[in-house]
């Protein structure tokens, strides 16, 4: 089934993603600050809505998309760090949680957080599939991701509910620890083996 996807946000991680959903068949609006790419008019085009900014943004987005996502699976891909790389926020809440509190009736998907941008287009790294890690609090969005995730060329894990970005936003920030500040590089990521079902 082919979604409608708007991607706010026109850096390395949507554009990437843009790239494997395409190649999944689906089709891709961007919204961006620039006035030609409206995020409200993106917003209410999207079934879908992948916020791939910093999470700063994610105040302002909310103020401009208002009640258009409701009802809507709303993608938080951000990590949730400083300008010194270090975790902004923890233990307590999360960025994904504190986007639901300012999106109250979109159903917000914590996901694709604890993979390097290059890895988004296939999924693969070094011949291996990768792992991403699905959180929240609607089944039925979360298995949407969870799909989206799966076409692109990952596996994808139920996580739990929203709650679960309290773990994978640090997840994710240890990635970019390993890649950046131990200089193992971008060509890095996650793979959970389980037992097959």
């Amino acid at each position: 089934m082919s979604h409608k996807i708007a991607i706010i946000g026109k850096g390395n991680v949507g554009q990437a993603l843009a790239v494997g959903l395409r190649k999944a068949g689906h089709e891709i609006r961007f919204a961006s600050t620039d006035p030609r790419e409206p995020v409200d008019a993106a917003a209410e085009w999207g079934d879908v809505v992948i916020l791939a900014v910093p999470w700063t943004a994610h105040g302002s987005i909310a103020k401009a998309v208002g009640k258009r996502v409701d009802g809507k699976t709303v993608v938080d891909v951000s990590n949730i760090m400083t300008p010194s790389y270090d975790l902004a926020i923890g233990f307590s809440t999360s960025g994904a949680e504190e986007l639901q509190k300012l999106l109250p009736r979109a159903h917000v998907v914590k996901a694709f957080n604890t993979v390097f941008a290059q890895t988004m287009r296939t999924g693969r790294m070094h011949g291996e599939t990768l792992t991403v890690f699905v959180a929240g609090d609607n089944l039925k969005s979360k298995q949407a991701v969870r799909n989206l995730a799966e076409y692109i060329g990952f596996d994808s894990v139920d996580a739990g509910p929203l709650k679960s970005a309290r773990y994978l936003e640090p997840l994710g920030m240890l990635n970019i620890t390993l890649g950046y500040g131990l200089k193992m590089g971008t060509d890095i990521g996650v793979r959970l083996v389980k037992k097959a079902a």
